[in-house]
């Protein structure tokens, strides 16, 4: 029975290696079926996607699986600063080892975001055989100077407006969540980060979906995947929408997801 006053049937914390990992669980009796797994941004933790993942869980029937990174949530810290390659390294040695932990047997990654960045590197890499599809909300695969100048402008915010004050609530560290994704994303070098060459060997279905007005990303990140796909893509662009259209359009966004994998 799902829960409809919006708390997960379960939550508690993932070991792997070392890193405690917060997570919780909506309609955990279909777990071992279907589950969406949930990637959140680059500031994100489990309780930041609000109540989008249970009611995506009560529209399709799936279990959805909802996790903070190392450095984010309740979960572990991480030592800074973060390398440059942190996405592609979540997704290659952490990735495997919640989806086994999770044990269903039919997965959807659900990513924003950095998030995404980290579904469209994993589908990738790995031949897993359990994810269906991924569904990439904002996905960035290569730096632009929009989304750095945004994250320029993120660091004033923090520093001297109320966005530590915004995030202090979702984080038992803000300071290493906040600095663990800035400090990487404004590092001189990051301005050559470019993962673009995952999506031609991602071999699975694919829901992308982007903000027109996006502060963070242009629609290059999208024109990417029109080009190098080599697999289904189901496309939505949402005018009047910024940087996370799960949040912004929630409706919109959950009947795109739900229309997605009937064809999975």
């Amino acid at each position: 029975m799902i829960s409809v006053e919006g708390e997960p049937q379960e939550t508690g914390f993932l070991e792997v290696g070392d890193t405690s990992l917060e997570y919780s669980v909506f309609d955990s009796t279909q777990r071992k079926v279907a589950a969406f797994v949930f990637l959140h941004e680059g500031l994100g933790c489990v309780k930041l996607w609000k109540d989008f993942p249970l009611k995506l869980c009560l529209l399709t029937g799936f279990s959805s699986f909802l996790y903070s990174r190392a450095g984010y949530g309740q979960s572990s810290a991480v030592p800074l600063p973060r390398p440059l390659d942190y996405m592609t390294r979540e997704a290659l040695d952490v990735l495997p080892h919640i989806l086994d932990a999770i044990g269903s047997k039919i997965y959807v990654l659900v990513g924003h975001s950095d998030g995404a960045t980290i579904a469209a590197i994993f589908a990738a890499a790995s031949k897993d055989s359990r994810v269906r599809g991924i569904v990439l909300i904002a996905p960035h695969f290569f730096s632009e100077p929009k989304g750095l100048t945004a994250i320029a402008q993120a660091r004033q915010a923090y520093e001297t407006g109320n966005l530590r004050n915004k995030l202090l609530p979702y984080h038992k560290d803000v300071d290493n969540a906040f600095n663990g994704w800035n400090d990487a994303w404004l590092d001189p070098e990051f301005q050559l980060w470019d993962v673009s060459d995952c999506v031609p060997n991602i071999h699975v279905p694919v829901l992308a979906i982007q903000g027109k007005q996006d502060e963070y990303g242009t629609l290059r990140q999208i024109d990417l995947l029109k080009e190098k796909l080599n697999t289904e893509l189901y496309i939505d662009i949402i005018t009047n929408c910024g940087h996370s259209p799960h949040l912004q359009y929630p409706s919109e966004c959950i009947a795109q997801i739900n229309e997605f994998i009937q064809y999975l």
